[in-house]
């Protein structure tokens, strides 16, 4: 399983023990209501936004927040203006960074990221430094006890997706944007039950990172996924899975 693969897999466990909840509906919120500005309030019609509802739910978030961010998304609501932000840069050992950021001061934010990219040992770079490096692509988690593997293959590559790669406790389901919903909807109607669904940056290749260098990583993106104005992290590393467990399990 690639690096993103894996950490993907430990943020989710990690948010879904996280006491600070808080902070975890303000980062949903935020994608609703871009998911909202940019794509249209019907969930049916806006693939994003059916993702960002679905994880929003997962969390037990109120309907009345959920249906206040779409509002506010779609101009019936006000509040401040969000605006989407890529951000890219280099982390310890050349790890290449792409940051998904929502924010309404974007001077404020860069000037944060540039603190906690610097403080980890990575810097900030300028916009498309590494994101030829990615490919956007839907990612579906999936417990391995919900599913056996050769029937959630054949489901998954049958609605159109590419891949299924898996670790001691997790598949993902790699798809292409086109045909993510297709392939969540044909899971969900098989019964397999679906521990987190997201569209991401995938790296094309990895980089290989050991010893100080991958405690570096991991703790740079703890940090960065932990910023309010940061949505997602993507990363090139490739790191041992006992180190990402151990990290995991602090």
């Amino acid at each position: 399983m690639s690096g993103h693969s894996k950490w993907s897999s430990i943020k989710h466990k990690k948010a879904a023990r996280d006491a600070k909840r808080g902070k975890v509906f303000t980062k949903l919120i935020k994608e609703i209501t871009i998911a909202a500005r940019l794509g249209g309030g019907d969930i049916n019609a806006n693939p994003r936004l059916r993702t960002a509802v679905t994880a929003a739910k997962a969390q037990s978030m109120p309907n009345d927040n959920i249906d206040r961010a779409i509002k506010k998304g779609t101009g019936e609501a006000g509040g401040g203006q969000l605006e989407q932000v890529f951000y890219e840069g280099y982390g310890p050992g050349g790890v290449a960074l792409i940051m998904d950021v929502l924010t309404d001061n974007r001077n404020r934010t860069v000037s944060e990221i540039r603190f906690l990219m610097s403080k980890h040992g990575g810097n900030l770079g300028e916009a498309g430094c590494v994101a030829w490096m990615f490919k956007k692509r839907g990612v579906i988690g999936i417990d391995r006890s919900a599913a056996d593997e050769d029937r959630l293959m054949e489901l998954a590559l049958e609605a159109g997706a590419d891949d299924v790669t898996s670790d001691a406790d997790t598949f993902q389901v790699i798809s292409p944007l086109e045909s993510f919903s297709a392939v969540r909807d044909a899971l969900e109607s098989a019964g397999i039950a679906i521990s987190h669904a997201e569209m991401t940056m995938l790296p094309e290749n990895t980089v290989k990172v050991t010893g100080h260098q991958a405690e570096q990583v991991l703790k740079l993106l703890e940090d960065l996924e932990d910023h309010d104005d940061v949505q997602s992290v993507s990363a090139n590393f490739d790191i041992d899975e006992e180190v990402m467990a151990q990290f995991s399990a602090a």
